[in-house]
């Protein structure tokens, strides 16, 4: 069968990724130099018992979701490129089944020429060594702050000590004062009235009258 020299040539590297229970993404390459402006999809149950078209023109994608999928079913797809004159030819079968609804992880991702191509989980593995790496990081900073912390108080206390020794009263350390005063301090007597010591001065005798006043002999 010949075909028009200007329709664009098939899609290539389709690939089917992202499988779940109920939806599946198709991607494809296009050779460059071709102008394309839409995608054809053909997408059937390998029983039989469904077979859906889809078409979108003026576009650039080189993907598309594949929605209402059954689940743990086989499908077989075929993509189109769609050119100014026509369209392509149909691509390589790819044949990919979807997953139960139990699964968590894709187990298979798509199949070019009926060969099933198996996801793996290194993602989730990766992804879970991340996180140990992450949570004993944490717990190393974690463990280097309470031990500043902990240095710091120790640290706090000991200069509120010394403080404390420092502030105490002076009296404790001061000597007692001395009473000031001469010899001849007077004192005041219980009656109210200023008393004398007796000094023994040579030739006179002092008596202590209401009026002060000193007898001499010869």
């Amino acid at each position: 069968c010949l075909t028009h020299p200007d329709r664009p040539p098939s899609p290539v590297n389709v690939t089917v990724t992202q499988l779940k229970a109920n939806s599946a993404t198709v991607s494809w390459d296009v050779p460059e130099g071709d102008v394309v402006i839409g995608y054809a999809i053909l997408q059937q149950r390998q029983d039989g018992q469904m077979q859906r078209f889809i078409r979108e023109v003026n576009t650039t994608n080189r993907a598309c979701v594949l929605w209402d999928l059954a689940e743990d079913a086989d499908y077989v797809i075929q993509v189109q490129s769609i050119g100014l004159y026509g369209e392509s030819q149909a691509s390589k079968r790819v044949h990919f089944r979807t997953l139960k609804e139990t699964d968590r992880l894709p187990s298979n991702s798509s199949n070019q020429g009926d060969i099933t191509m198996e996801g793996l989980d290194k993602d989730r593995q990766l992804q879970t060594g991340e996180i140990i790496i992450i949570v004993a990081v944490l717990l190393m900073w974690a463990a280097v702050i309470a031990l500043f912390c902990r240095q710091y108080d120790i640290i706090k206390d000991n200069d509120s000590n010394n403080n404390k020794e420092k502030t105490k009263p002076s009296s404790e350390h001061s000597t007692p004062e001395r009473p000031s005063g001469g010899l001849l301090r007077s004192k005041v007597s219980e009656e109210g009235t200023f008393a004398f010591p007796r000094v023994p001065v040579r030739g006179c005798a002092w008596s202590r009258l209401p009026a002060v006043h000193a007898v001499c002999g010869p």
